[in-house]
């Protein structure tokens, strides 16, 4: 097949491309930079320029391949730093949701691609009350922290484009929080150093569920709905969503760091407001039963454990 994956250089497409190209697909994949060419060429993919918030350059770019199938994983991620101004710091990236969504399927349908694959989110999407885990038919939070909101529009915005799209086969993928080579996540990562710095304290009781996923089951997942035929909306996340005072505190002894701090959670409203909050007391986790059943897939690191330990300094001094 032919395959246009806008935003080939972020983490995950950094791990797709390999595997699409492994596959025998031609894989036609974006930047915004000539600099990243190379980078691109050799993971198996040709490059192409393309400003995904400019409808002219999104036409042109993918009327010029006339894929099979346009895969949309354009984010503009950043380090969080204050969650009270969450929506802010997620400004760009929820464009590229909401305006660089529409461009591409438009893209998409003049070109006469058969199939469009999008990237979302879930973490704290859903209702903050019920179940502790959440499947794909619960709705999304409508009434999320006030500093989130936009982020949640977004998110929402993204996905009913792409399922309610005439003429075209729509599958979202709702990812988990990324860990693994590349993300925040990783030897090298943002987390990883705060955690070993001993900067990431747990604030309230930390009953707060996340749900992860490494980011090669991630582009695993992908690679499936690409190659499939099904339609929808998926939970891509691993078997074991876990609260935060149990993975937290986990993952800092992985790095030989000291266990984080415990404090209360006024302040964490004072310092993290409501959304940060949401993530320390008030997430849910979610079910991955539906991408294993339809998509026939699994993940290959079942539980964050398993993949935590590859963060491990001597794990990491090996894999270097």
């Amino acid at each position: 097949m032919r395959i246009f994956l806008a935003g080939g250089t972020g983490a995950l497409g950094r791990r797709l491309i390999p595997l699409l190209a492994k596959g025998g697909h031609h894989i036609v994949a974006t930047t915004r930079s000539r600099e990243k060419f190379d980078t691109l060429r050799s993971l198996g993919a040709e490059p192409v320029v393309m400003d995904g918030l400019d409808r002219q350059s999104v036409l042109e770019a993918v009327r010029s391949v006339r894929p099979d199938v346009v895969v949309h994983q354009m984010t503009a991620l950043s380090d969080l730093r204050n969650f009270r101004k969450f929506d802010e710091e997620f400004a760009l990236t929820n464009r590229l949701r909401t305006e660089g969504t529409e461009y591409l399927i438009e893209a998409a349908k003049v070109a006469g691609a058969r199939r469009f694959v999008a990237q979302s989110y879930t973490g704290w999407t859903n209702r903050r009350q019920g179940s502790r885990l959440k499947t794909e038919e619960e709705p999304i939070d409508p009434n999320p922290p006030r500093a989130m909101a936009r982020t949640r529009e977004a998110i929402a915005r993204l996905e009913a484009f792409v399922t309610n799209a005439s003429d075209i086969s729509g599958v979202v993928l709702r990812y988990g929080s990324f860990y693994g080579p590349g993300t925040f996540l990783d030897p090298g990562g943002e987390v990883v150093e705060q955690v070993r710095r001993r900067r990431f304290p747990i604030f309230g009781d930390g009953s707060g569920v996340w749900s992860f996923i490494h980011v090669d089951d991630a582009a695993e997942a992908t690679r499936l709905a690409i190659e499939g035929r099904q339609t929808g909306t998926y939970h891509i996340v691993d078997d074991e969503p876990i609260e935060i005072a149990v993975w937290l505190p986990e993952l800092a002894k992985v790095l030989g760091a000291p266990p984080p701090y415990h404090l209360p959670a006024w302040l964490g409203r004072m310092l993290l407001g409501e959304a940060g909050m949401t993530l320390m007391e008030g997430a849910r986790g979610f079910s991955n039963a539906k991408a294993k059943r339809e998509l026939g897939w699994k993940p290959g690191y079942a539980s964050w454990r398993d993949g935590f330990r590859e963060l491990a300094p001597e794990r990491a001094r090996n894999a270097a």
